[in-house]
């Protein structure tokens, strides 16, 4: 009764839908809510909003109080604030914000070649560009009318309005005591506050009722966050608009490395394909599992006492599928990749430049680094000391302070690194540890009978797998755990600046993750079967567990089974926790309220219950980006489809992202970014990096190598062949020259053994054979292998390097265009402001004629010393 009784009460005292962005009037636009619940114990509480409010008051803000009768849970009040004019062109000065002056007269080269073929991909023109073209310079309150100000209600976008307003919320006093007591976001860690953001400014699934609202949101769900859009190009100017630069930058570089994506997934189909077609040339899977060949040649156990001699030939399915991603194309591919990085970035850097001009961010961070000291910073940072340059007294931290918060911070970063290493070697110990476990176990299973995957289920593959899988829980579990340390040690540093807090959680983040993400891969790649040393001196981990050997067709298989596992598994848990957990979140908050009319769900009823976009919301996004970028750059070589894994991956998460942020996020309070900020230097390092990795892998970890030198120096027909590659890639042993704690149990050996008289067995390596005046010594041909390996890693490494240097040179970070533009916009404003100021001058003179004496000043005919004479005059 008591909520039929409420719902009538407000259907009858409100007769306009609630679902507005404006005050009761109609007229004042709500900038910002803040809600708040009255605690039986809250005369602090109650005392801070007090104070806090009459401080927003006198700030020159409007504030409007919806009453908890009204709203839906019947306990929650609504503070809606809006920002009058003469405060939005007072912190506008303040703020240095980018307004028109003067339409845009430069016209844009649209004669672009077969562009009816993009038609398909196309958005209307009216959400692609929501605003005209302008000219545009700082704001500037004493020169209102030098500004093309047509209405002033809606000259200022409402994201730069929410911006203004959160500006002044984040360092308005809620103390009349304590000075230091300040800022929205103490109010909301206090619980004050329980929420405080900008509204929506329609429902996502419909156009808003008021004709005065614009109704983007609508608009950026019907023609961007659907995924039947996915092959549409992203409306970033109404991203911009309606968001803020920050978010609209990350949208941009998303959907650029989306699209160069595509080019480089193109180009690794067309590798594996051609490791399909070439499919019969690969001769030494051939030999493998010939039955007179692979089946005749005895291997010696992989573990000691629990596994016996196996044939060869049991190796035959993984030497099919390892050739598939190591042939002479994984060779071009991974230098393709090496120049493709480069153009990436390169292009990167261009499309970021136009960006920067068209929004208004060019010279940005110059205006800006003074005006985006952290709250946090001015409150905790008691010393105060003059600027040299402002010359204003202003907080500072003390250089020994500082000097002691780094050192701790980088320890506890060091010191969770080394536990990731030692929690990869643990799972190191693991495969060690099982794999004599897998062998007994799996030696006579039932699934070695079935027809399709008998072959492929091996002691190898089982032990690589839960391998895998146990690593990928620990990189989970480790990552959700450091997030919450890395932010705290980073709060603890005090950094000065939004833009510097971001860059050191950036970099403590990203090293982290990159020993997480990428140990296990390094190990498979770089130190797997290098250090197992020979049947008669095998090599122990902490002098218990036997060093795992690499199948005898190589550990690039694994290696591709390991990145596929950590990459696809971190894809798609994280698409899940993206999108799945927000909407569950939000149906569960707002089950009851969902079905009520718009007369009782109001618009900041309606925002309140969606989820908090924090503040390192972007960072999170990024972070997973760049990370999916080292998979698909580090190891890319080992793995060619990985290309085409990231771009159906990111054709989704453009859609999930947009969805998400159209649907189930409050909206963020808009902010100001020219780049995607340290960001770039992570991918120029790991762009680097990878040509490195990428060789070493083409070296080390494939057999490519091996094989063109036996190819072209070992084979003793007329034509270099692979005949007889298998034979000559193994070495033999005497088997009588085990040592006892190394000759498996006669229990483990197959019953052919028995049956045969067997005096060696051979394993992967290049050792003379016992016989051989320095038995077991690494023979001649291990020396040119190593000799062609090292020079294959220098030539390609100069080869890439010299390309990526010549590309980077070869293109402009700044297109000529767009320095013209700039050029223009800067002369126009000299010349726009000389005029006004004489015309202004002008009717000054005219007003004052009778009044102002005559001028003894001399005269001359340039211009610029005649506004210098009658500046002088006026003064």
């Amino acid at each position: 009764k008591r909520k039929i009784y409420r719902y009538q009460l407000s259907v009858d005292k409100q007769q306009q839908s609630k679902d507005s962005v404006y005050f009761r009037d109609g007229v004042r636009r709500i900038d910002f809510v803040l809600s708040y619940i009255d605690d039986k114990d809250g005369e602090k509480k109650q005392d801070r909003r007090k104070v806090f409010e009459a401080n927003l008051v006198a700030a020159g803000l409007e504030l409007e109080t919806e009453d908890k009768s009204e709203s839906e849970d019947g306990k929650t009040y609504f503070l809606k604030i809006h920002v009058p004019w003469e405060v939005l062109a007072t912190y506008a000065d303040v703020l240095k914000i980018k307004v028109p002056f003067k339409t845009n007269d430069i016209p844009d080269k649209k004669d672009v070649p077969m562009s009816w073929l993009c038609t398909p991909y196309r958005l209307p023109e009216h959400v692609m560009q929501p605003e005209p073209d302008y000219f545009t310079a700082t704001f500037d309150k004493s020169k209102i009318d030098f500004f093309l100000i047509e209405d002033k209600e809606t000259f200022f976008p409402p994201s730069t309005r929410n911006r203004i307003v959160y500006y002044i919320l984040s360092r308005c006093q809620y103390s009349k005591e304590d000075k230091d007591k300040k800022g929205i976001k103490r109010l909301l860690n206090n619980g004050t506050y329980i929420a405080a953001f900008p509204l929506h400014d329609s429902r996502y699934w419909t156009r808003s009722r008021d004709a005065n609202c614009d109704s983007e949101r609508y608009a950026l769900y019907k023609y961007w966050a659907r995924f039947s859009r996915f092959y549409k190009e992203q409306p970033l100017n109404l991203i911009r608009k309606y968001y803020g630069e920050k978010i609209g930058i990350y949208f941009a570089w998303l959907g650029f490395y989306t699209e160069m994506l595509s080019y480089a997934a193109v180009v690794g189909l067309l590798c594996f394909i051609y490791g399909v077609a070439s499919f019969d040339e690969n001769i030494w899977s051939k030999e493998i599992c010939n039955e007179t060949i692979g089946g005749q040649i005895v291997m010696c156990p992989l573990c000691d006492k629990k596994c016996g001699y196996w044939k060869l030939n049991t190796t035959c399915s993984s030497s099919w599928q390892s050739y598939l991603f190591d042939n002479t194309a994984t060779v071009f591919f991974a230098i393709f990749m090496g120049i493709w990085v480069t153009l990436f970035l390169e292009f990167w850097k261009r499309r970021q430049a136009r960006l920067e001009y068209e929004w208004d961010l060019v010279d940005m961070e110059e205006e800006q680094q003074q005006l985006q000291l952290r709250p946090e910073y001015e409150i905790k940072c008691t010393h105060r000391r003059r600027n040299r340059v402002t010359q204003e007294m202003e907080p500072y931290l003390p250089l020994t302070s500082k000097c002691a918060r780094s050192v701790l911070s980088g320890a506890t970063v060091l010191f969770w690194m080394c536990l990731i290493i030692a929690s990869i070697i643990g799972v190191i110990a693991y495969r060690l540890a099982v794999f004599a476990a897998f062998a007994s176990i799996m030696k006579d299973s039932p699934t070695n009978k079935l027809d399709v995957v008998g072959s492929l289920i091996t002691p190898q593959f089982a032990t690589s797998v839960t391998a895998s899988c146990i690593n990928f829980v620990i990189i989970m579990v480790l990552n959700f755990l450091y997030e919450r340390v890395a932010i705290k040690i980073t709060d603890m540093e005090v950094p000065k600046t939004h833009v510097e807090y971001e860059n050191k959680l950036t970099v403590k983040m990203f090293l982290f993750q990159f020993v997480n993400y990428y140990s296990s891969c390094f190990y498979v790649a770089f130190f797997k079967g290098k250090f197992v040393g020979y049947p008669g001196d095998y090599a122990y981990m902490f002098g218990k567990w036997r060093n795992e050997e690499c199948e005898p067709g190589g550990c690039l298989i694994e290696l591709t089974t390991q990145l596929v596992i950590v990459m696809v598994g971190k894809q798609v848990w994280g698409n899940i926790q993206e999108a799945l957990v927000p909407w569950l979140c939000n149906w569960w908050v707002s089950r009851n309220a969902r079905n009520h009319p718009e007369s009782l769900y109001s618009r900041w009823e309606q925002d309140h219950d969606l989820q908090t976009f924090g503040q390192l919301g972007l960072f999170y996004e990024y972070l997973e980006m760049v990370i999916q970028f080292g998979f698909i750059t580090l190891f890319v070589a080992s793995f060619p489809l990985a290309p085409l894994l990231a771009l159906m991956n990111n054709i989704l998460e453009v859609r999930v992202d947009a969805w998400k942020f159209t649907t189930q996020f409050r909206r963020p309070v808009a902010a100001k970014a020219h780049s995607i900020g340290a960001w770039d230097e992570i991918l120029n390092m790991i762009a680097v990096f990878s040509v490195v990795t990428n060789a070493f892998i083409v070296s080390f970890t494939s057999d490519m190598i091996p094989r063109l030198v036996y190819k072209y120096a070992y084979y003793q027909g007329a034509e270099g062949s692979m005949e007889g590659y298998i034979n000559s890639s193994l070495a033999v042993f005497n088997i009588t020259d085990f040592k006892p704690e190394n000759r498996p149990d006669d229990s483990e050996n197959p019953d052919w053994f028995f049956s045969s008289n067997i005096t060696t067995c051979r394993y992967r390596d290049y050792r003379n054979p016992p016989g051989h005046e320095k038995p077991y010594i690494h023979s001649m041909q291990f020396w040119h292998i190593l000799a062609a390996k090292l020079a294959f890693i220098i030539i390609m490494e100069h080869v890439v390097f010299v390309v990526k240097f010549f590309v980077a040179w070869l293109i402009p970070d700044v297109p000529s265009d767009v320095k013209a533009r700039i050029k223009r916009e800067r002369y126009l404003i000299q010349e726009y402001l000389h005029n006004y100021e004489l015309e202004k001058l002008k009717i000054q003179l005219s007003q004052n004629g009778p009044n102002i004496e005559q001028c003894t000043c001399p005269t001359t005919a340039a211009t610029p010393v005649k506004l210098e004479v009658l500046s002088d005059c006026l003064t």
